[in-house]
């Protein structure tokens, strides 16, 4: 793990895309770039990793098998439509044993014994077509392809957290990146600089406590490099986690302002439209007044047509076989079935009511959430340059006391001190441009346009239209278009 120090890679930055780190040792302005082994080109870029994300991410791919299964309850629906088609057939074998007793003549008592064995067989075909049942599956049909499109939107809101985060990740290792260089390079100086106190305590120009002073900011520098190190094992496992790779020679990471509305009330208006938290509660509303309806389809008539035909053989001893058909339409109206189907579609009122209401808590949420995304971009486009100021500032500080400590007029404490103080101002840099990056995404993600349609990325997107076209109209067939 590293921060490579190279003249054409680092973090973001407004204007330049890319973030200045002044050494810390020479005082030089070098760029940043995170990396991992010896090489010497860049071999990844944010859009890469996007990319990775989108494609490999596994609960993204979950999501988007869980929007197929959704699907399939479009045919299901439209199941209703289709006759139901049965086959039926027997074989058997029984005894017979009977003794009939009648009147043959007036004077005459004839008696009639039958008896044997025999292969009863018959074979029939009955075929049953609903012709109308209150529009219960119509009714149906619309609510599973609101479900559909509820499911789609579900898809969107996990394909936008997951290209969110991924883009976070990313920033997050190019910063945690560069802070183990920025304390690293803290060290080397600490090092330099305990060093220097101690040849002075050598000839008597500083006390025993100035070594100590170098010898405290020497440990506690090497702490931070420990506490930045471990951070960054973290950030790696979890780029890992999101990714799905080890990162390698990290390229800069840039804003997506030009994606964005230009102000926050064309934001918030955008969102309240085109994101899918909005858009799937919209979708909820329609099938839980969908539902309603096939609720309220329980109350009306129903109208049924049912044709069969059978062959029989040897079902008695004296018949060898018969042959029957028949065509019955049958007109069901159902005048009071317990009560439970008016709590039905009183239940379901209520639940459309809570789902309207559940719309607006919605919407509010994401107004927040949108105004507060900006108002983070806003804060850090001035934190980076407050940052930058602080940096130049920081320097210039030590520089000075530098100086004045050579001509006794400052203590190696102050030297220190300033030292510190600009380790934590480039640190503070690092961190404020890291969140330039993240909050632009975060815009871009509280509007719903964080997709790969609109970052533009090099990949193929995924369509759940296809496999429903392929599904819908299917009759029969147990294998997944997918071949499963």
């Amino acid at each position: 793990m590293c921060a490579r120090k190279r003249p054409a890679a680092g973090l973001a930055n407004e204007g330049s895309s890319k973030i200045t780190v002044v050494n810390v040792v020479t005082g030089a302005a070098v760029l940043l770039t995170a990396c991992t082994g010896p090489t010497t080109t860049l071999a990844d870029t944010i859009e890469a990793a996007l990319v990775r994300a989108y494609q490999k991410n596994p609960q993204l791919n979950a999501q988007r098998a869980a929007v197929r299964a959704t699907d399939e309850n479009v045919p299901q629906a439209l199941s209703g439509y289709r006759p139901r088609v049965a086959l039926t057939g027997s074989v058997g074998y029984q005894y017979n044993d009977s003794n009939f007793t009648g009147g043959g003549s007036p004077t005459a008592i004839v008696r009639t014994e039958i008896h044997g064995t025999n292969p009863p067989r018959s074979a029939g075909l009955t075929v049953s077509q609903t012709l109308y049942n209150g529009n219960v599956t119509a009714n149906k049909t619309r609510a599973a392809e609101s479900q559909v499109s509820g499911a789609r939107e579900a898809l969107r809101v996990l394909e936008q957290t997951v290209l969110l985060s991924a883009a976070t990740i990313y920033m997050d290792y190019l910063r945690d990146a560069a802070i183990v260089e920025v304390q690293r390079s803290n060290v080397r100086v600490l090092e330099e600089t305990l060093k220097q106190t101690r040849d002075r305590f050598f000839v008597g120009e500083v006390t025993r406590t100035d070594v100590a002073q170098s010898e405290a900011q020497l440990a506690a520098g090497k702490t931070q490099l420990l506490a930045a190190e471990a951070n960054l094992i973290t950030t790696r496992a979890n780029f890992r986690r999101i990714i799905g790779n080890e990162p390698e020679a990290l390229a800069p990471g840039s804003p997506v302002d030009r994606l964005m509305p230009a102000t926050l009330p064309g934001a918030v208006e955008l969102s309240l439209i085109e994101n899918p938290n909005v858009t799937a509660a919209m979708y909820g509303i329609d099938v839980n007044f969908l539902q309603v309806k096939v609720n309220e389809g329980a109350l009306l008539p129903t109208v049924t047509m049912q044709a069969s035909v059978q062959q029989s053989y040897e079902q008695s001893l004296q018949t060898y076989r018969s042959f029957g058909a028949s065509a019955i339409a049958q007109l069901s109206v159902p005048i009071y079935q317990g009560g439970a189907e008016y709590s039905l579609i009183r239940q379901s009122k209520e639940t459309l009511a809570q789902q309207r209401l559940n719309l607006e808590q919605t919407r509010d949420q994401v107004r927040a959430n949108t105004i507060a995304a900006w108002g983070q971009l806003v804060a850090s486009k001035a934190q980076v340059a407050s940052a930058r100021a602080q940096v130049t500032a920081s320097r210039i500080a030590l520089d000075g006391v530098r100086q004045e400590a050579k001509a006794g007029q400052r203590t190696t404490l102050d030297v220190l001190n300033a030292q510190q103080a600009l380790v934590n101002a480039r640190i503070a840099l690092v961190t404020a441009q890291h969140d330039r990056v993240a909050a632009s995404y975060g815009v871009l993600n509280s509007v719903g346009r964080l997709s790969p349609r609109v970052l533009n990325l090099a990949t193929t997107v995924y369509d759940p239209s296809v496999h429903y076209q392929q599904v819908r109209d299917s009759w029969f067939g147990i294998r997944t278009p997918g071949g499963r």
